[in-house]
């Protein structure tokens, strides 16, 4: 029988989330959900917090956590949680970086450095002595999964932390992130990861990386599952609970591997979450070249994660009517604005009969769709410029209406799209089109390679369900 939630355990529901219908309806999350609450239920909320004390309380809590309407409130964490605790850092060389991190980590927490292969070995040895570090060497590369794997089976403790030696984290963030896991059903949890230039004068790709960097999934709190905005987690800095991870990373993926063990761990029925109020640092790439060579080789993933999980790769995830909203957009004909118009009324009617509110049944209903149909475009828009790109480019010197998709779809993105403070307009639209180019570049490659376009397919929900008003993404 499945642990629950134990006594005292706190959820607040999130702060996107709207209670509507005089609080007896809670509407948000990703993919959007609504719940309707009893009124024992609604007694049970006090100051959007609900703590756990008896059965009920425990599956409302429980319901919110899976439905992605609420983020568990953690707990303090005690004297000895450092003892439960080891950090496990794959290296191969980049022993100024290793030196950097292991002075943060070390002595308050015990670290595993795994060499796998470097070249100057004695210089990462010396690197971990210095430190007090426990040094495992690989005599042929392996791969950073296998890396990680040497270290798990040579931790002891309940939880381990994976953190990349080009990454910047303090304990005290750790020890946090492990307080997710008073929830018995949690596996996996990471800290949000923003760019660091790690340079006196940063270059504008470095800039664009410390506000945009392509591990960063966001400042909300996150259920972690396909289909959310928050899809998949980085293993640059990921902590786990160690008698969850069976045999660990797949060592056959030298990328995309983290995503892989992710789907694997929701797929088994656990819990992964993402904290984003909890941060690490992660290094810019220190040239422009190595910088785009990056985001294409994560490209390269999809076609490996497709092979493995189906359509959970999918580049845009849409209802059909949505689809069909887009598709007819795409169309550029006079049309078409009728029958996305004629799309969003049709999901009104659908989400209008499935809400159960007593008041504003269509004002709510009508408010769903259209985010539906937002997000309907903004994915279109993703699909163009980053996705499809290669196809699209192609197509561009023989067709108006191509041409016309780029710069409606750059238009889209630059609406949608906030420019963060320290970063001019000009830096901020070439570092999202490069960004854009180099990913799709290797998701082609990718493709390619794998003979196959699965990873480049959008994925078309099931007409029943919540997520039918197209609302749910996945992220960029």
């Amino acid at each position: 029988m499945r642990a629950g939630l134990p006594v005292g355990f706190q959820v607040r529901i999130g702060s996107d989330v709207r209670a509507v219908d005089g609080g007896r309806v809670l509407i948000g999350g990703s993919p959007v959900r609504f719940a309707r609450l009893s009124d024992r239920g609604r007694a049970l909320v006090e100051n959007d917090t609900i703590t756990v004390t008896d059965e009920p309380s425990r599956l409302l809590a429980d319901r919110l956590l899976d439905g992605n309407l609420a983020a568990p409130v953690l707990p303090p964490r005690g004297a000895d949680a450092a003892a439960e605790l080891t950090v496990v850092i794959p290296i191969r060389d980049r022993v100024e970086q290793l030196d950097r991190l292991l002075a943060l980590l070390r002595p308050a927490l015990e670290c595993i450095v795994v060499d796998d292969a470097s070249h100057d070995r004695d210089a990462v040895a010396a690197c971990a002595r210095r430190h007090g570090a426990r040094l495992d060497s690989h005599a042929h590369n392996l791969g950073p999964a296998a890396a990680r794997n040497t270290g798990l089976r040579a931790a002891s403790t309940p939880f381990v932390a994976f953190v990349d030696s080009d990454v910047s984290v303090d304990p005290r963030t750790l020890l946090d992130l492990c307080g997710h896991f008073a929830d018995p059903r949690v596996a996996a949890v990471a800290p949000r990861i923003r760019g660091n230039a790690a340079t006196a004068r940063a270059r504008w790709f470095q800039r664009y990386d410390e506000v945009s960097q392509s591990l960063d999934l966001g400042a909300r709190n996150s259920l972690v599952r396909p289909g959310s905005t928050v899809s998949w987690l980085p293993s640059a800095c990921l902590v786990v609970r160690t008698d969850h991870l069976g045999e660990g990373f797949d060592e056959a993926l030298r990328v995309a591997e983290d995503v892989d063990l992710v789907w694997r761990l929701v797929a088994e029925g656990h819990r992964v979450r993402y904290d984003g109020d909890l941060e690490a640092r992660h290094d810019s790439r220190d040239t422009l070249r190595s910088w785009l060579g990056r985001k294409a080789y994560y490209g390269t993933g999809g076609a490996l994660l497709a092979a493995r999980h189906g359509n959970l790769v999918a580049p845009a995830v849409m209802s059909p009517t949505y689809a069909l909203a887009a598709v007819s957009l795409a169309a550029q004909r006079r049309w078409s604005i009728p029958v996305a118009i004629a799309c969003a009324a049709l999901t009104t009617h659908r989400v209008r009969r499935a809400l159960p509110l007593e008041q504003g049944r269509t004002r709510e209903a009508g408010r769903l769709a259209v985010l539906g149909l937002a997000s309907a475009v903004s994915q279109s828009a993703s699909l163009t410029l980053r996705h499809w790109w290669p196809a699209v480019a192609l197509a561009a010197p023989f067709s108006k209406r191509a041409r016309r998709a780029i710069a409606l779809a750059a238009t889209v993105d630059a609406v949608l799209t906030p420019r963060p403070m320290g970063l001019g307009r000009g830096e901020l639209f070439a570092g999202r089109r490069l960004d854009d180019l180099a990913y799709g570049a290797g998701l082609w490659t990718g493709a390619a390679r794998a003979h196959s376009l699965r990873a480049l397919v959008p994925r078309i929900t099931s007409r029943h369900g919540h997520t039918k008003a197209g609302i749910s993404h996945e992220g960029r």
